[in-house]
């Protein structure tokens, strides 16, 4: 006798659960194969479940439309906040600054790298402390950085700051939608085995070929192990 085995994928335990709805729909009582309180509960299921399915992948959809553009952005904000501590350094280089104004951006007057700004948050930081280290040195009487001017930089680091909090939400919603997701599929498959147990109870004693065929009809999906004769009338 094959053995059975429980979906495994979203599409598989929705079509699990609507082939053992759509069997049961003629049932009477006193001669049901699944309890009518199970029946009650897969059509329930299957449709939370197919709404949740659908749900995730919008949700997921939109995130993934969202992080190409996000990461154009991001690519625009670390550039322009880069290429200003690049000019900023040099022009201490020169004379131009003052080693120790660069105390009002955070930085290291002994150091002229860039820092690292391979991450948000390491971009959010180093925006905001250029941005109020530049106004604070220009209110002081400093020079203003050109090529690019803080302006411009501001205007690309908020843009960012924007789409770093959009992005945030579109992964928080799409984490709780699959999070959602994974507890209704542990639903389905202890409703579904719990289907099927009643199918296989109810057919147990038809002889074998007719067993799998009726038990077949209700959802339930068998694989013959390897070299395992297959089941026939004869």
């Amino acid at each position: 006798m094959p053995y059975r085995r429980l979906p495994n994928t979203d599409k598989a335990r929705l079509r699990a659960l609507k082939a053992a709805i759509m069997q049961s729909e003629n049932q009477t009582f006193g001669n049901e194969v699944i309890s009518f309180n199970t029946v009650f509960e897969l059509k329930n299921t299957f449709r939370l479940f197919d709404s949740q399915v659908i749900q995730y992948q919008k949700t997921l959809e939109n995130q993934v439309t969202a992080n190409k553009q996000y990461q154009q952005i991001v690519q625009n904000a670390r550039m322009y906040i880069s290429h200003f501590i690049q000019v900023f350094n040099l022009a201490v280089i020169r004379g131009d600054i003052k080693p120790e104004q660069k105390l009002l951006y955070q930085l290291d007057p002994e150091v002229h790298n860039v820092p690292d700004l391979n991450s948000d948050t390491a971009l959010l930081h180093w925006g905001k402390c250029i941005i109020d280290g530049e106004n604070e040195r220009v209110r002081n009487g400093g020079v203003q950085i050109y090529n690019p001017t803080i302006t411009k930089v501001k205007v690309h680091y908020e843009i960012f700051k924007e789409y770093n909090t959009n992005h945030k939400l579109y992964q928080n919603t799409t984490t709780r939608n699959r999070q959602e997701l994974v507890a209704l599929r542990e639903k389905c498959d202890k409703l579904i085995l719990d289907a099927w147990n009643q199918v296989e109870e109810k057919f147990k004693n038809e002889p074998p070929h007719l067993r799998l065929k009726k038990c077949q009809e209700f959802g339930l999906i068998y694989y013959y192990r390897k070299g395992e004769e297959k089941t026939t009338e004869n």
